[in-house]
């Protein structure tokens, strides 16, 4: 008698993109981005004046994005792209927690987040692309406003959001030990940034929450996303009747 392949196996996998993978993409294409128009730029000649911070006065603000068109639109080009992995690996993250058997509002939060900081960025980044447009770019008081706006979308825009997705996956994660302990508490110390960057609205001195937010951020993401498991057990009937 000839033995049967084993058509049942033991464990099943999750079909999706590679976190991890997903994870460096947006953190390789937003940083990208960043050195055309800031000091991460220098290596690759890069000079001051870099991106105005919200803190400058008009004078600064408007005459940086008249004569900086081009850094601009490359740094947009290049963040935007970076989005579309930051989606997928929201999607993808929330699938394979699902996957996992988290059945905790847990998913479903980090889903929202993800999706509104994308979204919120996108807006940043097109209201950016807008300023640099030959019939906005000589209204020095346009700019400004439209700059405040941008950052409005992709400050706390950002960071606000950002924690409600880190925390999404880090809670369930640590209750269910599918991260690394310091994985998941880094991640919440991060989500509380996230949160309290809020404040930030009403209180300028609360800025520094949010780059806290994103840079470190990157680590998390590319963490988490090589460290969340991408198998299980697979379900025998009495456990599926335990579940029904």
């Amino acid at each position: 008698m000839t033995s049967q392949p084993n058509s049942d196996p033991a464990t099943i996998h999750h079909a999706g993109p590679h976190l991890g993978v997903l994870a460096i993409i947006y953190t390789v294409l937003f940083n990208a981005g960043l050195c055309a128009v800031s000091a991460f730029g220098i290596p690759f000649g890069v000079k001051e004046p870099y991106w105005p911070g919200p803190w400058e006065p008009a004078s600064v603000i408007g005459p940086y994005f008249q004569t900086h068109q081009i850094p601009v639109l490359i740094c947009m080009f290049l963040q935007f792209g970076a989005l579309i992995p930051l989606g997928l690996y929201t999607a993808t993250a929330v699938s394979r927690l699902r996957f996992l058997g988290v059945n905790a509002a847990g998913p479903y939060i980090a889903f929202f987040g993800g999706l509104m900081t994308v979204f919120d960025s996108v807006a940043a980044g097109f209201i950016m692309w807008g300023v640099i447009h030959p019939g906005v770019a000589p209204d020095a008081t346009l700019i400004t406003v439209l700059n405040y706006i941008s950052y409005a979308f992709g400050g706390p825009g950002f960071s606000i959001p950002m924690g409600l997705l880190i925390a999404g996956v880090c809670i369930p994660a640590l209750i269910m030990k599918l991260l690394p302990k310091w994985i998941a508490i880094f991640g919440l110390v991060l989500a509380i940034a996230g949160e309290l960057s809020w404040f930030n609205l009403v209180f300028p001195q609360a800025l520094f929450l949010i780059p806290l937010v994103r840079f470190p951020g990157f680590i998390w993401l590319i963490a988490s996303g090589f460290a969340l498991p991408k198998t299980r057990a697979r379900l025998t009937q009495p456990d599926r009747e335990a579940l029904a």
